[in-house]
């Protein structure tokens, strides 16, 4: 009976100490992970709920309005205030400008220059683009990244410390007491311990920053966006892949306002507005000023992009049959596709390094300990 009490206690304890927060790091890590997607899946359903609304012809207002009324929690809080705003009479438009953080910004800005166009249902297209799904490969390496952090990153910090404060001065001071002569190696990694632990520290900050906007998204990145130094934008604009998804937007949306007969430097003010990036409004104002100078259209978006693309694509556009939308689709689904090829690249190269660069750090310190224990020996073996 006294072992059988034994056993129960011995898996009582493993269930708490080790089941149990296991469990709880499992379940934090899922719920982390998947709020992106949970955020994508409830901007989805509003644009089907447009698509939906509008393909039967009913207004849009008074639909948003009941779908509130089945309190389904799973379209998420922001749609609640959305339809609260729209009850109290405002605009979808002005309604989504109320609560920006319900849909992504591109997204937000896409429906409310389509409202101004006065056809929602245009616009639909270009926002299901932007939430299209990244490639597997781009996911599974953020959520590598997250495990990581949340891992394997705290406790390699834990373990170079302990052996920097607690190890490696005993090794030296019974280095010492032997008179052994230690290898080079050794002498550099014992003297560049504090680096090491800076790396492993510098390393955690990178990775969290990189988790916070992953799981945060746009809403928690505008939050270091300042008005008149946009360094947020900067950054966006800077990244290849960005780049080339803020072009694809500017560029199909500029198309469609183009083929809806909205006047020229009217579309090229939207197009920008609908990027949700400073840079490319800057950009996109540079434009409407070649306008206003008597530049043609398709010479004028060449202060857009820098490489002269968008300017000779435009330029065979104006001369094909079927609209511009049809007419840049193909040059579209390029951008998309070189997009997620440099984003799968950098992801790879990035992790890859990683992994590298610490299979490094602990190969050092393991050398180092190894050696010294190796020039220990010897010196015993020669008293």
């Amino acid at each position: 009976m006294t072992d059988f009490l034994q056993i129960l206690l011995v898996v009582f304890w493993y269930a708490v100490l080790i089941l149990l927060p296991g469990g709880a790091v499992s379940v934090l890590m899922h719920y982390l992970l998947s709020l992106p997607m949970r955020r994508r899946d409830r901007a989805l359903f509003f644009l089907d709920l447009l698509e939906t609304v509008l393909q039967r012809g009913q207004p849009v207002e008074p639909a948003i309005i009941s779908a509130a009324e089945n309190h389904d929690r799973a379209i998420g809080a922001h749609f609640f205030l959305v339809a609260a705003y729209i009850e109290g009479g405002a605009r979808l438009g002005e309604a989504l400008g109320k609560v920006p953080g319900f849909l992504p910004p591109q997204v937000n800005a896409i429906l409310r220059a389509g409202e101004k166009l006065g056809d929602l249902k245009k616009v639909l297209p270009a926002c299901r683009e932007i939430l299209r799904v990244a490639p597997d490969t781009v996911r599974t390496t953020m959520h590598y990244m997250v495990a990581i952090l949340m891992l394997f990153a705290p406790i390699a910090c834990w373990i170079i410390c302990v052996v920097s404060v607690l190890v490696i001065p005993k090794f030296k001071e019974v280095a010492a007491g032997t008179n052994a002569h230690l290898w080079p190696l050794t002498t550099f990694v014992f003297g560049h311990t504090f680096w090491m632990v800076a790396y492993e520290v510098v390393l955690f900050c990178v990775l969290v920053a990189l988790m916070m906007i992953y799981i945060g998204g746009p809403g928690f990145v505008r939050w270091f966006q300042f008005r008149r130094i946009p360094v947020v934008d900067w950054i966006a604009w800077h990244v290849p892949w960005k780049q080339k998804m803020f072009l694809r937007t500017f560029s199909a949306m500029l198309a469609v306002l183009l083929d809806g007969g909205v006047p020229e430097a009217e579309a090229i003010r939207l197009a920008g507005d609908c990027t949700a990036n400073e840079i490319c409004r800057r950009r996109a104002r540079r434009v409407t000023a070649a306008l206003e100078r008597g530049i043609k259209l398709d010479d004028a978006v060449g202060a857009f992009d820098d490489s002269g693309e968008f300017h000779w694509r435009l330029t065979n556009a104006v001369h094909a049959r079927g609209g511009f939308l049809s007419a840049l689709r193909g040059w579209h689904e390029a951008l998309d596709a070189r997009a997620f090829q440099q984003q799968e690249a950098a992801t790879h190269a990035f992790t890859s390094g990683l992994v590298i660069v610490n299979g490094v750090l602990v190969g050092l310190i393991a050398t180092a300990m190894f050696g010294i224990l190796i020039v220990m020996v010897k010196a015993a073996g020669e008293l």
